[in-house]
């Protein structure tokens, strides 16, 4: 599959589990940066203090809303007021059946706004059809270039 990878951002661990295994029980062996809250995402994608932002973008990043520190939706709103990231795929992965988060989510940016369902064979589907759609199919925007 794409060699990108996928940033998750998560602070379910039972999710970030289930994820994992969804991926790699559909063969979708790309490497999984996880982040546990808004604050780790930002720091990978922006750097913080002494370190640095990862050299790579992540081919897509799936992004719970419900998230400590820095919600998702404020993540989202970073991400595309960078011009380093402001074409990155983002895909919101939650629980959230509120349509005020739906409507926010895309006013924000989002590619696509997914519900993450509550039976484990169903949520092994739609991980499999994100990795498949995300992942192979689409065709990201270039890289950004460096100074």
């Amino acid at each position: 599959m794409n060699p990108g990878k996928i940033l998750l951002v998560e602070d379910n661990p039972d999710d970030v589990a289930l994820t994992l295994r969804a991926l790699k029980s559909h063969n979708i062996t790309n490497d999984v940066i996880v982040a546990q809250d808004g604050v780790q995402a930002l720091d990978y994608l922006f750097g913080s203090g002494d370190k640095p932002a990862s050299e790579d973008l992540p081919a897509v990043v799936l992004l719970d809303l419900k998230l400590p520190k820095v919600s998702g939706l404020e993540v989202l709103e970073r991400i595309r007021n960078d011009d380093r990231t402001h074409l990155l795929p983002v895909v919101i992965l939650t629980s959230s059946d509120e349509e005020q988060d739906l409507i926010r989510g895309y006013k924000l940016g989002a590619n696509s706004y997914v519900r993450k369902p509550v039976d484990f064979v169903e949520f092994t589907q739609a991980a499999k059809q994100l990795g498949l759609y995300w992942l192979l199919m689409n065709r990201a925007p270039p890289a950004p270039r460096r100074p």
